[in-house]
């Protein structure tokens, strides 16, 4: 079992990238807004009820997936790295899958203002993050939430044997997941079709 985790600002690219990784190897992807989409048919995220049935859901994913014979799993987050409750948040999580003696990988994609805003109203965003498509709202978010939050880490601060941090301003999906493949020598999809054929 391979845990990756992809974290990294507002429209950084961690969907799209795990999209791309999803289709080179036979790990699932779980973005973070299939349930927060999901929830927000009935409660707003921000609420209590929100957070609380986001929470839930993932949790129950998290688990049955950690203890199944899925290859693994690919996890995209927003972490606030000046909040002890998104590090609170990611060490329970890495808990849960290394429970099962789980692979765990840390990805940090980090791209400048600019490149996010654009990313921000692309189609394929849109089309699978409903409560992004009012757009004055989203961008005007992306660039608040840089007064509350710090959404990439410090140099050294994340300590795991298995991190890589990428700038993909200039890079597109498919190579960032190559990278993400290669470094971590993760199953390739290709390889593994062929050998059941």
């Amino acid at each position: 079992m391979k845990l990756v985790i992809i974290f990294g600002p507002q429209a950084v690219g961690k969907m799209t990238v795990g999209q791309e990784l999803a289709k080179i190897t036979d790990l699932k992807l779980f973005h973070n807004h299939m349930t927060i989409d999901l929830v927000s048919n009935f409660f707003s995220y921000g609420s209590a009820s929100g957070k609380r049935l986001v929470h839930l859901f993932r949790k129950e994913i998290f688990e049955e997936v950690a203890k199944s014979d899925l290859e693994g799993m690919i996890f995209t987050y927003v972490w606030a790295f000046n909040h002890q409750s998104d590090w609170d948040y990611i060490d329970n999580l890495c808990q849960t899958f290394e429970a099962y003696n789980s692979d765990i990988y840390f990805v940090e994609l980090e791209a400048d203002l600019e490149t996010r805003k654009k990313r921000n109203i692309t189609e394929n965003r849109l089309t699978h993050k409903p409560t992004k498509r009012n757009l004055e709202w989203s961008q005007n978010e992306i660039v608040n939430s840089m007064d509350k939050y710090r959404l990439n880490s410090d140099q050294g601060e994340i300590k795991k044997e298995n991190y890589l941090r990428i700038n993909n301003e200039n890079m597109t999906a498919e190579d960032t997941a190559k990278l993400i493949k290669e470094t971590f020598l993760l199953n390739d999809k290709a390889n593994k079709e062929l050998k059941k054929s």
